[in-house]
């Protein structure tokens, strides 16, 4: 009757365990990913995404384990040995006794040099952080590590860190080796104990000798469940390392949230878009990305950002999007301070065509729709003709359910450009962003690229950021930035003719052209 029923119990505790954890495990995974939702991007700029896929995976996985394989077991290893020891007392409470301290040391080892293995365990997860963050880096940039050779180097630099994860993890298994060996003297004596204390009892003549062997099997029965708690030792460990790494992106505060939200239209005499005295510098950098930046968009029209690299020009844009609040300053939409709107209703009105388009693994309908996910199938086909990509489109096996690959590598630069164009069209925001929409692109997906961008800033007012001044030289305004600050505003001519930062800029491109 025992032995079903045992069989029985474990497997609805084990069901039970499981259901809990896992369910546990998707809601971690639900709360990681909204919190970086909400912290990216200015967080992701400070941490590795080897080591966040890690915290995702292995590190949520642990928790998970600890919930399913040690919480219902440490609840049976106090249950069991509790009706052991009570049984024991029905026959003779000497039998009980004796065997007290022993479960008292099984039970106690898993808890000594607590202090120094929680560190361990803490440090050895940080180190597999660091290894998987490595293993990521490596694949992503396979190609070139083979052009440059380093392969060689690579594994060299992946090999010491897999050591420093070694030289953390030997000591921290060391320490709980000891553990299980006092544990098995424990239970090994604790056996030995309550057979000469049951010999001593019948030959007394206070215990029947044909119960003995009974209660000295269920008695050793009674150390199996507080065995596990040994295990506890070793999941308690990692999942505090685990724990301790997943709430501190929890703990993070959240630099950008919604604000209360703008009700009111805007005014064709407001600006769409405004800087005044703007401030922004990068965390950890001590120098400022913006010094003082003003400047506005007027409505419906066209603002050319240029400058050298790393003059603030992609700061500006992702200031707009609100990626990052100024230091000091105010950016303005349609009046009213960004920081009063709600991110989902900021960012519907602003489309981004950025110089680096990321696409899933995934069709590439999917890939345009995730501008719009409601949009008919007349709208995606509208926006794939609007950004010149039905030609191509045409000539695929499957039109737009072909797959493009991971991060779209199966489409040329000028291709996946032109898909995050038909997803600005798709998305159809009153305000535009071209980041160096064009800078990598040949002559010939230049010319296409153009071609759907001329479309796209048909009645919106757009934001235009540019290397190739020849691209922007019909803007309304031209704003020449120089290490974080605006050096010159104008129109092409004016700047041309003002001698100033944006007619050395011109003439050296067109040098660089001619002597081409």
């Amino acid at each position: 009757i025992v032995a079903p029923l045992a069989g029985l119990l474990h497997w609805i505790e084990s069901w039970i365990a499981h259901d809990m954890a896992y369910k546990l495990l998707a809601e971690m995974r639900v709360a990681l990913f909204k919190k970086l939702d909400q912290l990216a991007p200015a967080y992701l700029v400070r941490r590795r995404t080897g080591d966040l896929v890690g915290m995702a995976t292995h590190d949520v996985e642990t928790v998970e384990y600890f919930f399913a394989h040690t919480v219902a077991p440490a609840f049976v290893s106090f249950v069991v040995p509790a009706a052991v020891l009570t049984t024991l007392c029905v026959f003779h409470w000497h039998m009980a006794l004796s065997l007290i301290p022993f479960l008292a040391v099984v039970v106690i080892s898993p808890f000594l040099m607590r202090k120094r293995i929680d560190i361990l365990g803490s440090q050895a997860r940080e180190a597999l952080g660091e290894l998987n963050a490595h293993a990521v880096d490596t694949i992503q940039g396979l190609a070139e590590v083979s052009a440059l050779q380093q392969g060689f180097l690579r594994g060299k630099e992946f090999l010491s860190k897999v050591r420093e994860h070694h030289r953390l993890r030997l000591p921290f298994f060391r320490d709980l080796t000891i553990q299980m060996a006092l544990l098995e003297v424990a239970t090994g004596l604790g056996g030995l104990v309550i057979v000469i204390t049951g010999t001593s009892l019948v030959m007394s003549g206070n215990l029947d000798s044909g119960i003995l062997p009974l209660l000295t099997l269920l008695a050793m029965s009674a150390f199996l469940p507080v065995s596990e708690i040994a295990n506890i030792g070793r999941q308690l460990a990692d999942t505090l390392g685990s724990t301790r790494r997943l709430y501190a992106v929890h703990d993070e505060t959240v630099s950008v949230s919604d604000g209360l939200g703008v009700s009111s239209k805007p005014s064709k005499q407001t600006p769409a878009l405004e800087m005044s005295e703007v401030d922004f510098a990068y965390f950890g950098v001590n120098r400022n990305a913006l010094n003082k930046v003003s400047f506005n968009v007027a409505q419906g029209s066209t603002v050319a950002l240029v400058g050298p690299s790393g003059s603030g020009k992609t700061t500006i844009a992702h200031l707009m999007m609100r990626f990052w609040d100024p230091d000091c300053g105010i950016v303005t939409m349609n009046g009213h301070d960004i920081r009063n709107y709600e991110l989902a209703e900021l960012r519907k009105k602003i489309a981004l065509v950025a110089q680096d388009t990321f696409l899933f693994n995934n069709t590439l309908r999917a890939n345009i729709l995730i501008a719009e996910p409601l949009a008919s199938e007349s709208d995606v086909q509208r926006a794939v003709e609007q950004a010149v990509l039905a030609d191509f489109v045409s000539e695929l096996p499957e039109g737009l359910d072909t797959p493009v690959g991971e991060r779209g590598m199966q489409l040329s630069g000028g291709q996946r450009q032109r898909v995050a164009i038909a997803r600005a069209f798709l998305k159809n925001a009153p305000i535009l962003i071209l980041d160096e929409a064009t800078s990598h692109l040949d002559s010939i997906s230049e010319s296409l690229v153009r071609e759907a961008l001329d479309k796209l800033r048909l009645e919106r007012t757009t934001l235009v950021i540019a290397h190739r001044l020849s691209t922007i030289s019909d803007a309304d305004q031209i704003i020449v930035l120089n290490e974080g600050r605006v050096m010159e505003t104008g129109d092409h001519s004016s700047l041309v003719s003002g001698g100033g930062l944006y007619a050395h800029l011109v003439s050296r491109q067109l040098s660089a052209s001619i002597a081409k």
